[in-house]
């Protein structure tokens, strides 16, 4: 009986699929906001979720055209995004300076009521809002800059702190990264870039996510990969080097 042999295509897709089951496995054990919707895994089969294409709108860190693209949806106040946020810096440290990897941050505050009227970040808005005005008043270097403090000295909203972070602090952050208070403190009070925010949001609800962090793994081929939930450096490193590695990506 004549098989159809083995493509090179099969190593990436086994590592990949390893990853997602990994980040299965790894928030059966933590509280988790959303899982991966069926219609969402089915759609990563076929590289058609349905995600805003990415350009110079985004904030991207790394090369615009690196052959993988992780598009990071993420909450500030949310304990898992603030303990993945120095896995992606890893990412970059690793990845970002030869081009290879991009990364894209977009917005996805969990501010709204549910269907009992409770709130889970109710600061999240607000400090999405203050991280671009980061971008507004200063500019794309300065937003990560912004990002980077903020996720490092935000409070993971728990039982114990329950409000996060002092919304005080913002202009602090924004002194701390350079930019001009005054203008920041303007343009956060105007609420000018809350409908970047919400834009970012329906995007990711039209992608079907539901929780925070979520990230859509790009390939060198295009096929968009859904990561739910926060995952290792190890378990990226994986599938970043077996996609890399793999010519027909």
């Amino acid at each position: 009986m004549e098989t159809q042999k083995p493509t090179s295509k099969v190593p990436a897709a086994i590592v990949i699929a390893g990853l997602i089951i990994a980040g299965a496995i790894l928030w059966q054990k933590k509280p988790v906001a959303g899982n991966i919707p069926p219609a969402q895994q089915q759609a990563a089969a076929t590289g058609e979720i349905n995600i805003r294409a990415i350009s110079s709108d985004d904030h991207i860190l790394g090369n615009p055209n690196a052959p993988i693209k992780i598009v990071e949806y993420s909450d500030p106040s949310c304990p898992f995004c603030k303990m993945f946020n120095p896995v992606m810096e890893q990412v970059m440290d690793q990845y970002g300076a030869s081009g290879k990897v991009a990364w894209i941050y977009r917005h996805f505050p969990l501010d709204k009521p549910d269907q009992n009227g409770n709130v889970l970040h109710k600061n999240a808005g607000h400090e999405a809002q203050a991280m671009e005005c980061a971008a507004v008043v200063g500019d794309n270097d300065r937003f990560w800059a912004f990002e980077k403090r903020l996720y490092e000295v935000t409070p993971s909203v728990t039982p114990q702190t329950p409000n996060g972070l002092d919304q005080s602090q913002l202009p602090e952050i924004a002194k701390y990264v350079g930019l001009n208070v005054d203008d920041f403190n303007s343009c956060l009070s105007s609420e000018k870039t809350k409908s970047a925010v919400e834009a970012d949001y329906t995007d990711g609800l039209n992608a079907g996510i539901s929780g925070t962090p979520y990230s859509i793994l790009i390939t060198p081929s295009g096929t968009k990969i859904p990561l739910v939930g926060m995952k290792d450096f190890a378990t990226l490193k994986s599938g970043i080097d077996a996609l890399l590695s793999d010519k027909n990506q």
